[in-house]
């Protein structure tokens, strides 16, 4: 029987109410069968392991993107795959966060959450909870894994970790993959797509856990007081900054951010250019407001989501990789085209 390790790191899918004190609390997930009896019949054999304090998605950090790696690689041999219980809001940047630390992977790793807590009557936590199960432990007809990447399983969809983000706080369609489509899509039966699965060509499972959190994100705004920035670039302890520029990459010609980014690249720094739109990619050069960034070294992130960009810097700058801006101009899995 496939077997599937189910990892409780916090949030609103592990809160019931208490009778007594009409409070959310966190349940035991050794007794999930209790409160979800319908994962009896799933074919599925489904141990538990929890944080031992259960963690607001608000509060994630690295360091509990390494626990959960290590989770993982700890009980790689025992399990067939890996279900992640997570708080939906920081959820798509643990699940880009695994994907690069997760290198050759070649079992399912699913993200899932809820919107209502799993003890409410209309939560989306059971459906969400079962189906990404069930989606762990499908097999192809060869017995490997279907899925073989880290995925967020959300309100009937499969997306890709690294592409995925969350899009709204009120409904349970909570995330969206704007710039690649979904892997599968649970209807009467789950549909895979399986020409867009993610296949690795590592040899071999390996677990890297250093990041380096030496980034900064600057959201570009009209009216924008670049003197207000002066500090973060010529901070010497920020070894990269991802901006988040308009359209396809496009940026005022202010002669002071232009000076400021300049001097940040040339003393070494590294200055990633992703889109603030909700889809689409950049494309360095195609105006006149984005060749400025083309001519002194500003890398184009194409269609990174922010979630993926940052958490692909910190991984490269924890590896210490000395081409860190080649491979920042690369898919290493899968996160952008």
């Amino acid at each position: 029987m496939t077997k599937i390790l189910l990892i409780y790191t916090g949030g609103t899918i592990g809160m019931i109410k208490n009778p007594q004190t009409g409070e959310l609390e966190s349940f035991n997930f050794k007794h999930i069968h209790d409160h979800v009896p319908e994962l009896g019949r799933l074919n599925v054999e489904i141990e538990s392991i929890s944080f031992e304090e259960p963690i607001d998605s608000s509060e994630m950090n690295l360091k509990h993107w390494t626990m959960m790696a290590k989770l993982i690689e700890e009980n790689d041999a025992l399990y067939d795959g890996f279900v992640i219980l997570h708080g939906s809001d920081t959820m798509a940047f643990s699940a880009s966060a695994l994907s690069f630390m997760l290198q050759g992977l070649r079992k399912p790793v699913v993200f899932t959450g809820s919107q209502l807590p799993i003890g409410t009557i209309r939560t989306d936590g059971k459906e969400n909870l079962i189906t990404a199960i069930e989606i762990a432990g499908m097999k192809d007809e060869n017995g490997a894994a279907i899925l073989q990447e880290v995925a967020v399983y959300f309100e009937y969809s499969l997306y890709r970790g690294n592409r995925s983000a969350k899009i709204s706080a009120n409904q349970f369609e909570a995330f969206q993959s704007p710039n690649y489509p979904e892997l599968a899509k649970a209807g009467v039966q789950i549909e895979w797509q399986k020409d867009r699965l993610f296949r690795t060509d590592l040899s071999a499972f390996t677990v890297f856990t250093s990041f380096k959190n030496n980034v900064a994100l600057i959201r570009l705004f009209p009216g924008m007081n670049f003197e207000f920035y002066r500090a973060m670039f010529h901070d010497q302890q920020v070894q990269a900054i991802v901006l988040e520029t308009y359209g396809s990459g496009n940026a005022p010609s202010d002669p002071l951010f232009q000076e400021l980014v300049a001097s940040f690249i040339d003393r070494g720094g590294i200055v990633l250019n992703i889109t603030q739109c909700g889809s689409g990619a950049v494309q360095q050069g195609a105006y006149q407001t984005s060749s400025f960034f083309e001519r002194i070294g500003v890398i184009s992130g194409r269609n990174l989501t922010s979630e993926a960009a940052l958490t692909k810097i910190m991984y490269l700058l924890g590896q210490g990789h000395a081409d860190i801006r080649e491979k920042l101009q690369i898919s290493m899995v899968g996160e952008m085209d």
